[in-house]
């Protein structure tokens, strides 16, 4: 396997090692809010809904649409880490299983638009800042 033309800084390896952390912790707010709950449906103690609580949020991982979609905890820090990004500004986007440098094009609330190296001067990829990891790269132009 060929070496990158450009390596990947520190801190964008370590957001990538986060966020399979992160999807972690959306599991753990899935059951934190289903346990209470499965405990006054099935009106039985804290292990057994503890146990029905997580055999439903397995069964539920399952189902590609609801477990892309879910992403209370891992969404507030994407959020959290995206929001200084303004358009001309150099990012690193992590997606599951690959990190792209990008450049933002435009900001429309949650969503950014981003030209990839790949891509024509006219074509911009529109990403959901809750859905990707968007992390300013530090090279980027100063602020005014």
């Amino acid at each position: 396997m060929r070496t990158p033309v450009r390596a990947i800084p520190v801190t964008v390896e370590r957001w990538v090692s986060r966020a399979r952390w992160l999807r972690w912790l959306d599991a753990v707010v899935a059951v934190a809010l289903l346990w209470p709950l499965m405990a006054v449906m099935l009106e039985v103690t804290a292990v057994p809904s503890g146990v029905a609580t997580l055999t439903l949020v397995g069964a539920l991982a399952f189902i590609r649409p609801l477990r892309l979609r879910w992403r209370p905890a891992s969404a507030l820090v994407a959020l959290a880490v995206s929001r200084q990004l303004r358009p001309g500004d150099v990012a690193w986007c992590v997606f599951p299983g690959r990190v792209e440098r990008a450049i933002v094009t435009a900001r429309r609330g949650w969503r950014l638009v981003v030209a990839r190296p790949d891509q024509g001067p006219s074509e911009g990829l529109e990403l959901r800042r809750t859905r990707v990891l968007v992390i300013e790269a530090t090279e980027a132009r100063p602020r005014e």
